[in-house]
């Protein structure tokens, strides 16, 4: 493989290896990664708010869905922080590339340690915080070698872990209908004094969480084949299929099985173990972690991705618009693989699910500028505006449900990224 740089703006037709089947799966492996399976736990204390946060986020997710579709078809090769720049200036593109970019990093490392959490279910000894720091980290190096061989490696690794990770979920899906059905299920009563809403904002928060990527066939648009078609399919496509299992088996765990054995490194094992047997949660726990990993795949193609086309459009340094022969943008893959080893490291004192905890709802709240400069753009652009400003004030909801350390820490980390900005500018004038 040469690594002679292709020129900054060029997209060889090679690199669009991505079709229908691989965009999918691109959104649904990043969606169903380890939100599905270490949520139980976060939102166990929500009780039945939780159900109501997920019908509000599975509802607002496919609003925003359709905003980037119609963005994508109008715009099928130009990124989100340039469509962002197109309509509000490239200061504003460049907020919304950045935020999102760090967003992706926080993303991925909020995945590895899920799988790390998973995993400390058959090796107890990686739920000591240095050990299961450093099995982060090596999860982090080992997606993104796979991802430094090319888009097309990338892609068939998704498919094939998209596959694997439904085992685990088929499974639980059966368990439910067979302990409801027979009456075996301990189903947690509706409280009597109804839902609340400080707990549907706060748990839509965290179910949002797990929705994340729904944007990803968008975001990759450079690899993708025929993007006008395929990128608005694969996007719904995804989201829906994605949000209805969501809701069935997170609430489905969280309202069956009791509080304690929710607060475990592995909610869907302790489920199986709870009302099927100790033996099948072992191998339950191991699919899982090849879901998470198979999730982290395909966020590390995206971190690669995102500074690319920033590099390209003269938001971030040249040195990160250059890729190899196979158009793969190693710098930036490099780069954000070791921002995100370093957050890992600096956070290695906290437990597994706390770190996980705190890490979804940051992850959550950088993701949601993203949302919101899309749903700004399209309003701007006057497509689908009605579903624009719904997907707005739900983009907005979700920001103050997750906080304000979360959510002014977002902002934070978006006034960081200015340096940066001045450093392209000066260097391209």
């Amino acid at each position: 493989m040469s690594n002679e740089p292709i020129a900054a703006g060029a997209s060889p037709r090679s690199s669009r290896t991505l079709g229908l089947a691989a965009c999918v799966a691109l959104v649904m492996g990043n969606m169903i990664g380890s939100g599905v399976f270490l949520l139980p736990a976060s939102l166990a204390p929500f009780g039945w708010d939780a159900v109501a946060g997920w019908v509000f986020t599975i509802a607002g997710s496919l609003v925003l869905a359709f905003v980037i579709a119609r963005l994508t078809v109008a715009m099928p090769d130009v990124s989100a922080s340039q469509m962002v720049a197109r309509a509000y200036g490239p200061l504003a593109g460049f907020a919304i590339g950045w935020i999102y970019w760090i967003s992706i990093i926080i993303t991925n490392v909020t995945i590895a340690v899920a799988a790390t959490a998973n995993l400390s279910s058959i090796v107890p000894m990686l739920a000591r915080p240095g050990v299961g720091a450093l099995c982060s980290v090596a999860f982090l190096w080992m997606m993104t070698g796979i991802n430094l061989i090319g888009a097309r490696a990338a892609g068939l690794t998704q498919i094939g872990t998209t596959i694997i990770k439904l085992i685990p979920i088929i499974v639980v899906l059966v368990l439910l209908v067979l302990i409801v059905g027979n009456g075996e299920a301990e189903v947690a009563p509706f409280p009597a004094q109804g839902l609340t809403g400080a707990g549907i904002t706060a748990s839509a928060a965290l179910t949002l969480w797990a929705l994340l990527g729904f944007e990803s066939a968008s975001v990759a648009a450079d690899k993708v084949r025929d993007p006008a078609r395929t990128i608005p399919r694969a996007t719904l496509i995804g989201t829906a299929a994605t949000g209805f299992i969501y809701l069935f088996v997170c609430s489905g765990i969280a309202l069956t099985l009791p509080a304690a054995e929710t607060q475990t490194g592995s909610p869907f094992g302790a489920f199986v173990s709870h009302y099927w047997s100790a033996g099948p949660a072992g191998f339950v726990a191991i699919f899982v972690v090849v879901s998470c990993l198979g999730a982290l795949n395909g966020w590390t193609l995206l971190q690669g991705e995102v500074p690319l086309a920033m590099a390209r459009g003269g938001e971030l340094p040249r040195w990160l618009a250059g890729t190899d022969a196979r158009g793969t943008p190693r710098r930036g893959l490099i780069l954000s693989t070791m921002l995100a080893s370093l957050l890992l490291v600096a956070n290695s004192l906290e437990g597994l699910v706390a770190l996980f905890t705190a890490m979804a709802l940051l992850a959550t709240s950088a993701t949601l500028w993203l949302y919101v400069g899309f749903a700004l753009a399209s309003l701007r652009f006057r497509l689908a505006a009605p579903a624009a400003i719904i997907g707005l004030g739900y983009a907005l909801w979700t920001l103050w449900g997750a906080g304000l350390v979360a959510s002014g820490s977002s902002l934070l980390l978006m006034a960081a990224g200015l340096p940066f900005y001045w450093w392209a500018r000066r260097g391209r004038l």
